[in-house]
């Protein structure tokens, strides 16, 4: 494998899909382009979802099929990087290394396309839309049969976070659920100079969100990791009159679902109280979202091994859980998977993801394909060997949901 060739590549790839990123649901262009490469590779690329792109390679000799995922969408940041690839599309910006992913994903397929005698079964590469959505691109994937014969499933994020060289990795849950909930206060408005005839929606919602944020502290088990935050409120337009209404809405992230039935339970009986003592009512619309990400047992500890070897053991580290959400849990919850961190941070780039001066190290392309390509390959011969080495998933059971 000429391994400078593979790099020049996927710069290359990085720097287009960096230059034109479009955001969730709208990746085009990105998918055009993919699908190109691809079918340049002499593969027939396919869609799950009419919004993703994949395809499958089969090595040598048949056997167990494992899938890889990267995820193609950008954001709404408006870019300050000054880069000389800076986004061509205003106001959308790779500010989370999506980019990355993807040129990343590509490298290895021609890594397997150029080393089908090394490993035997079927590799599904798959190119993700609408991650950074909710509910995300996977939900769409899995509905329509992405993972039907799958055994399991890798996936990876740039991280500016670990110190570039630094794999990070960890076995159960890894990055939490995420639910967003919306409150309407009703009250009944009037003139800020006669507030008793009135009840005032925004003295309600002021007393919620302190009520709110007793949740995590006085509501849940002290060993239960979770966090409730309002991101926005709405009340009023002008400086003399009382509204007849306010909005709220915010996140809950957890590790299961069962915190977050306690979660939504507890903000209904917040509000119902508030409301009662001061004769409002209100509205709470609860979302659940996606599950946590659990990584595999069997999964983790090859990875770990494979980092090891390629990285050395003081490199690679067991991180904490993420109160960060992903839609790679539509993945785990299904079949095993492993989710796994790849240090990309820079001492001359401290901004961290979703930052609009946020950029990655490529030097960790090359090692990136040789970390996951051999987890991989790994995986695969011990499966053709031991039709048992699976573990049994760490995921929660459909109970623990």
């Amino acid at each position: 494998m000429d391994w400078s060739e593979l790099e020049r590549k996927m710069v290359d790839y990085r720097i287009h899909f960096h230059q034109y990123p479009e955001v969730s649901h709208e990746e085009v262009k990105t998918r055009e382009f993919i699908k190109r490469e691809l079918m340049l590779l002499g593969l027939t690329p396919f869609s799950f979802s009419g919004k993703d792109v994949a395809v499958d390679l089969q090595g040598i000799k048949s056997g167990k099929m494992v899938a890889i995922r990267a995820d193609m969408d950008a954001l709404q940041v408006e870019e300050e990087t000054d880069l000389p690839f800076s986004s061509k599309n205003k106001g959308v910006m790779h500010a989370c290394g999506h980019d990355g992913h993807m040129a990343i994903l590509l490298g290895l397929v021609h890594f397997f396309v150029e080393n089908r005698e090394r490993w035997s079964g079927t590799i599904r590469f798959i190119f993700q839309h609408a991650e950074e959505a909710v509910p995300g691109g996977a939900n769409e994937i899995v509905k329509n049969n992405g993972l039907e014969g799958v055994e399991a499933i890798f996936g990876y994020h740039l991280w500016q976070p670990l110190p570039t060289g630094t794999i990070g990795v960890r076995s159960g849950p890894v990055m939490a659920g995420a639910d967003k909930f919306r409150i309407r206060i009703f009250g009944k408005g009037g003139h800020g100079s006669m507030p008793n005839e009135t009840v005032d929606p925004t003295l309600l919602a002021a007393q919620a969100i302190t009520q709110i944020h007793t949740i995590v502290s006085r509501s849940l088990h002290p060993l239960d990791q979770a966090v409730v935050s309002i991101g926005e409120l709405k009340s009023g337009s002008t400086y003399n009159v009382i509204p007849d209404t306010a909005y709220l809405s915010g996140t809950v992230r957890q590790f299961s679902k069962k915190i977050s039935k306690q979660i939504h339970e507890r903000l209904d009986k917040i509000l119902a109280g508030i409301c009662l003592s001061y004769n409002g009512r209100y509205e709470l619309d609860y979302s659940y979202g996606d599950s946590a990400v659990v990584n595999d047992e069997a999964l983790c500890s090859l990875m770990k091994e494979k980092a090891v070897e390629l990285f050395g053991e003081e490199r690679v580290v067991d991180i904490d859980p993420l109160l960060g959400s992903e839609d790679f849990s539509c993945y785990t919850y299904d079949i095993p998977g492993m989710y796994t961190f790849i240090g990309v941070g820079k001492d001359d780039s401290p901004y961290g993801h979703h930052h609009p001066k946020f950029d990655i190290d490529e030097t960790m392309f090359v090692p990136s394909v040789k970390l996951i390509s051999g987890a991989v390959i790994d995986f695969l011969e011990r499966s053709r060997c031991d039709a048992n080495y699976i573990s049994n998933n760490l995921r929660y059971s459909s109970t623990s949901h």
